[in-house]
């Protein structure tokens, strides 16, 4: 969108997960304000309107009627998550919101770049985003304390990776 810049283009003014995003991994898609490719966004023309806010929850009017029902009809998994996300970053700071993301960010690249067979991108990027900071660390504690993982070919690491993500155990005789 013209004259949209911002200056963090890791967490959207709407409170999406920009850097745990496979579009954005992808370059399909350079964020809001992130220049050439820029979609039109009925958000960004609000910021504007409202003297380039750089976050929704900077606005006096949020939340406001544009996030009525986005999450509950929204087809994108992460999208589902924008309003939470956005409270949870006004809530916390965004220093700290962005440190965790930086975080998260660091665990999905190596999953890509050493779990990754081309064909779980998508699959490791909501599971980053989704699922707190703390439990995504202890899931890669585990992986890398189990030398069989490790040893395995890329192909066969997948399994692995939802093996540990589980809490508890599953029931004998369940799948």
């Amino acid at each position: 969108m013209k004259d949209f810049i911002r200056k963090d283009l890791s967490f959207s003014l709407c409170g999406l997960n920009c850097k745990l995003c496979p579009m954005r991994l992808g370059e399909y898609c350079p964020g809001c304000g992130g220049g050439p490719g820029n979609q039109s966004c009925a958000i960004a023309k609000c910021s504007l309107q409202h003297d380039g806010v750089e976050y929704c929850f900077l606005c006096p009017e949020f939340p406001c009627a544009k996030y009525n029902g986005a999450e509950e009809y929204d087809s994108f998994i992460t999208h589902q998550r924008q309003l939470r996300d956005i409270k949870r970053a006004e809530e916390i700071g965004m220093d700290v919101y962005n440190k965790e993301q930086t975080r998260k960010a660091e665990i999905l690249q190596t999953l890509l770049a050493e779990y990754h067979d081309g064909r779980r991108k998508t699959f490791y990027c909501v599971a980053v985003n989704l699922l707190p900071l703390p439990q995504v660390e202890k899931i890669m504690e585990r992986i890398g304390n189990d030398p069989s993982v490790n040893s395995l070919p890329i192909k066969e690491k997948q399994p692995s990776w939802s093996r540990f993500s589980r809490t508890t155990p599953p029931k004998k005789g369940s799948c």
